[in-house]
């Protein structure tokens, strides 16, 4: 049995709570001609639909999409300047590939923000494995490690010589106190722990920026695809 959407007057099989053609609601009846579900069931329905995520094709989608978006920002990377804009592209397109495929009638914003932030978990710490790892294969099997402590040691000095710069626009006693609490900072910074520990925190931090934008690019992606979905009722 076939029925006409109320709305764009297309083909509806009887079976589909839905128009494929514009997701409008339909009425559906039963083959004696008795009502079946109401509308505002089916909606309830939908509206449960679109607040749910399906995690296993949402998956397949993000780690298709993070892996890339991992590696071109990772700090090796050439272009990974552009890291945020890698990280929230690739989250917005898992969430719209995710949409493609289960074809629900719409989709909810905090549906984009938690696929987003799976895409951004996966992106992130792969992002940041890449970066550890290539650091690692410089400094022990590439023995680059003269090199990498002396750029270490360039940026040190650059931060000795802020602070002095700082130092001199203050009185005595508060320079001397603002020198003895950078002094010990910048003192361990020049050790390895202090070397090892430095990039470690600014590969976490660069994670967690990365899957903050992530969140930001899911929710985009489902606000985008929800005005192209959504019906109007």
């Amino acid at each position: 049995m076939e029925i006409t959407c109320h709305r764009c007057h297309q083909t509806v099989e009887a079976e589909n709570c839905y128009c494929p053609a514009c997701g409008l609601p339909q009425l559906q009846y039963t083959a004696d001609g008795a009502a079946g579900q109401p509308q505002s069931e089916q909606e309830e329905g939908q509206e449960r639909d679109a607040g749910s995520v399906n995690w296993k094709p949402a998956l397949r989608a993000a780690l298709l999409l993070a892996v890339p978006a991992g590696i071109l920002s990772s700090e090796r990377s050439p272009v990974s300047g552009l890291g945020l804009l890698w990280m929230s592209t690739a989250a917005a397109l898992t969430v719209a590939l995710y949409v493609r495929r289960q074809q629900p009638a719409w989709i909810t914003l905090g549906v984009g923000a938690r696929i987003g932030m799976v895409t951004g978990l996966l992106g992130g710490w792969l992002a940041f494995g890449v970066s550890g790892g290539a650091l690692f294969v410089e400094r022990y099997l590439l023995h680059q490690s003269s090199r990498i402590d002396a750029e270490w040691k360039i940026a040190v000095d650059f931060n000795q010589q802020m602070v002095q710069q700082a130092a001199s626009g203050m009185s005595q006693a508060d320079a001397a106190q603002w020198q003895a609490i950078c002094a010990p900072i910048l003192a361990f910074m020049l050790k390895p722990e202090g070397h090892a520990g430095w990039l470690v925190f600014f590969l976490v931090r660069n994670s967690l920026f990365l899957i903050f934008f992530a969140v930001v690019g899911g929710a985009l992606g489902a606000r985008l695809m929800a005005r192209s979905r959504r019906p109007e009722i």
